[in-house]
């Protein structure tokens, strides 16, 4: 593998570089790898930072083939360059080391509500900028989907610890264990001082299949079990129904933990998955197997029933996937874990007179205004589950309209 220095070297610093393009946030990636190769390891840190607070999280889980590397110049004709790599490292280096800028603060307060990577892009942005920030969330710590939704051995825990003590140095107040919209309402915080409210809570709610046997004890929700993995006893052969991140992340885990013979029900074929393919080459690697075009039709005691899926291509180039009921078979599960996706909590829309879609999820502009005056929405609960640089690309579109509109109170 190529140093750092040489990794950086490579890039050609186009004057239009398909690289940032390519980027939900834009990242100036060849201004980063000047900085760098000079030296100037503070400043790379610096334009990072202020660019996507989340860079040194963004680094490690970003899909890089799709964005910056997959719109690399050089990807044309031979390999493209590894910006993460080198992203990765300055970042880090500069969190771990963070000196906050002299701020001058405002009196305007800022409710924050969700502290997953859209909330603490917001409360960062936004508390560089004077405001006083206060950052709700339901759990005890910081990170939403990034702490209970990703696996240890994806993403270090201890990052996230990093990032707290930034927000203690900035003055945000963190007020965990705390659900918006029971206890405490929108208006109760506007009535206690708030100019704005940010809703960043994500969509922590797992889809149901509607399976017959879907309430069995040896059931369970992927975005469950990946928030406690070791209060559950999966048993020697886990089944899961699913194939996206969320289902692969889940795969990986299970193997770690316990051992389990881990078997993926992917409803379309290898080329259709929604799962990164990175992340679905290491999968293999770790030993989980998988069982492409077979639809889940009923989970039982000790094995989940399937059925075959054909895959048929129309002359529009739509591609369809119909169930074939007279070819089934069963695979042995001590354990099932189901993996569709998941949606907003059954509270989304109490936390303020706003609008939700069809989905459930908040209905808001471009800017991540929601229909209730100064009431503002960034992330999943907006997008539905998205990555988290898509997370951090709208919140940072939300910071600079909640600006805008405390200015103008």
């Amino acid at each position: 593998m190529s140093t750092l220095k040489s990794e950086a070297e490579r890039c050609l610093k186009c004057k239009v570089p398909g690289c940032s393009k390519g980027c939900p946030v834009s990242t100036p990636i060849p201004q980063v790898l000047t900085l760098f190769l000079e030296g100037k390891l503070k400043q790379a840190g610096e334009l990072l930072f202020n660019n996507n607070p989340l860079s040194a999280v963004t680094s490690i889980v970003c899909p890089h083939d799709k964005n910056c590397k997959g719109h690399c110049i050089l990807n044309r004709k031979g390999e493209p360059v590894s910006f993460y790599r080198v992203e990765e490292y300055i970042s880090s280096f500069f969190i771990e080391t963070y000196q906050p800028p002299q701020i001058r603060k405002i009196s305007k307060k800022i409710g924050v509500v969700g502290a997953g990577p859209a909330g603490i892009t917001i409360s960062i942005i936004l508390a560089l900028k004077g405001y006083s920030i206060t950052l709700f969330d339901a759990m005890d710590g910081i990170g939403g989907a990034l702490r209970y939704g990703i696996p240890e051995f994806r993403l270090s825990k201890g990052i996230l610890e990093v990032y707290k003590k930034i927000l203690d140095t900035i003055e945000v107040k963190f007020r965990p264990n705390t659900r918006i919209g029971t206890n405490i309402s929108a208006e109760d915080m506007f009535l206690d001082g708030y100019d704005a409210i940010a809703i960043c809570t994500g969509t922590s709610q797992p889809n149901r299949f509607g399976l017959l046997g879907e309430t069995l004890g040896h059931v369970h929700f992927a975005i469950d079990y990946l928030k406690s993995p070791d209060a559950y006893k999966l048993g020697r052969k886990v089944v899961i129904i699913g194939a996206g991140n969320v289902a692969i992340d889940a795969a990986r885990t299970a193997i770690r933990k316990e051992h389990s013979e881990v078997t993926i029900l992917n409803y379309k074929a290898p080329e259709d998955m929604r799962a990164y393919k990175s992340e679905v080459e290491m999968a293999i690697i770790d030993g989980v197997k998988f069982l492409h075009q077979y639809q889940a039709v009923r989970i039982a005691d000790k094995f989940v029933r399937c059925v075959r899926v054909n895959k048929s291509v129309a002359e529009d180039g739509a591609v369809n996937f119909t169930e074939d009921f007279q070819s089934s078979l069963e695979v042995s599960a001590d354990s099932v874990i189901i993996a569709i996706g998941q949606g907003p909590g059954a509270d989304v829309n109490s936390v303020g007179n706003t609008k939700v879609t069809q989905r459930g999820l908040l209905e808001v502009d471009e800017f991540g205004s929601t229909s209730q005056k100064g009431v503002f929405a960034a992330g999943d609960i907006v997008t539905g589950p998205k990555t988290v640089i898509e997370a951090v690309a709208l919140a940072k579109k939300a910071a600079v309209k909640i600006e805008e509109y405390c200015q103008n109170l």
